[in-house]
């Protein structure tokens, strides 16, 4: 049998609690599972971002509403029509990413019997969380770990934090390759696609001079990804640094669970922040940048830190589990301590005065990028950890 049709009449469920994970992260996947002969059901919210699966052979799209916070009756809804997709369509794997769409898959593939079911974790939010709410997200990712027959963590500091807080049994959770939801597509992030025209083309579209020194937040923007911290930062440098501009892509997430979220009134109040909503195409921020920032309070990996990694932009983060693994420090970019203000500032100083380093970084970071999260390296691995799950299943009836 041929590799490209490995997994020939397997049906697999991909469910994400929204489309962003399933576009933005595992499109790519998707894309190679159903080269593999694999008929792939992507499940998530509806919206119409779903529409970039219409066209890809062997690939559907099931809109199940699924809301992010707790809601009884909508959870019940979506329960239930994933119970009855699973069942109807008899799907072999389940696999899942998100807290509330990893939950509610379990239960209903649990209850369905499908043979093997699967959740990647990218982040505890709980982390952040406080009381009973805190409470029930820990206890929902207790419940992932037990309904499902294998798990999955996008960084081996994540899989140690979660087996020391028995969420997941060690022997049920384990890392693919050297980490990451679904590695970087090298092809798209590419700083050589990008000319100086270009360049210049985008920051013209931001008003940001061509000569002006960039940081770059990717993210949502919320309290939890250290935007607040970074605001102050940026502040404080801009003081010295008069032409230093700061571009944040994401969409306000008020509703993360940390506190005190973000508005866009809290930004403008900064010169030179420039706010660019959602975006399909990150690697054209990427490429226009000098350091990218990412002081998040939590972290299950850092795709964007990878991304601009192979895009050759050293990054900043906070010596967390997960941007721990993204970054390695005074290498491929510096880790400061979450919340601190005062370190952060100084990191980012000593990158932006210290062309040399950030250039060398930058280096560092994109042959990285290369080597342990090429996209297709870890489309790989899944393909091959499915025919494993499916073989030990096999032999197991």
């Amino acid at each position: 049998m041929t590799s490209s049709l490995c997994l020939s009449n397997i049906r697999i469920a991909r469910v994400s609690t929204v489309p962003y994970t399933m576009i933005a992260h595992l499109k790519s996947q998707i894309e190679h599972l159903s080269k593999c002969g694999a008929d792939v059901i992507v499940v998530s919210s509806d919206g119409t971002e779903m529409k970039v699966f219409e066209g890809i052979e062997r690939v559907y799209t099931f809109p199940v509403n699924i809301a992010r916070d707790i809601s009884p009756f909508s959870d019940l809804s979506a329960l239930f029509r994933l119970f009855k997709l699973f069942r109807n369509k008899r799907i072999h794997i389940v696999h899942t990413t998100t807290p509330k769409a990893g939950v509610l898959a379990a239960l209903a593939a649990w209850a369905a019997r499908v043979p093997i079911r699967l959740h990647t974790f990218t982040g505890q939010p709980w982390v952040s969380m406080t009381g009973v709410k805190a409470w029930l997200a820990r206890l929902s990712d207790k419940l992932i770990g037990v309904m499902n027959t294998k798990c999955y963590a996008d960084s081996f500091g994540q899989m140690k934090y979660l087996i020391s807080e028995r969420i997941v049994k060690k022997g049920k959770i384990t890392v693919l390759g050297d980490g990451s939801l679904g590695g970087v597509d090298l092809e798209r992030f590419d700083p050589n696609r990008f000319s100086v025209e270009e360049r210049q083309s985008i920051r013209k579209s931001l008003g940001i001079p061509f000569s002006a020194p960039v940081l770059l937040f990717v993210g949502r923007i919320t309290r939890d990804k250290g935007v607040y911290e970074l605001l102050r930062a940026f502040s404080e440098i801009k003081d010295q640094r008069k032409d230093l501009h700061l571009v944040l892509v994401g969409n306000f997430d008020s509703g993360s669970g940390a506190g005190g979220a973000i508005s866009p009134d809290d930004v403008s109040n900064y010169p030179d922040t420039h706010i660019v909503d959602y975006t399909y195409e990150p690697e054209r921020y990427y490429a226009i940048s000098d350091i990218l920032c990412l002081p998040s309070y939590r972290e299950g990996f850092g795709t964007v830190v990878i991304e601009a990694a192979a895009m050759g932009v050293p990054a900043i983060g906070t010596r967390i589990y997960g941007l721990s693994d993204a970054i390695v420090d005074e290498e491929t970019g510096l880790l400061v301590e979450a919340r601190d203000v005062r370190a952060l500032v100084e990191a980012i100083q000593r990158l932006l005065n210290d062309a040399e380093l950030r250039s060398r970084m930058g280096r560092a970071a994109m042959a990285r990028a290369r080597v342990l999260f090429n996209a297709k390296r870890i489309n790989k691995l899944i393909e091959e950890e499915y025919l494993h799950l499916l073989t030990c299943h096999a032999n197991l009836s």
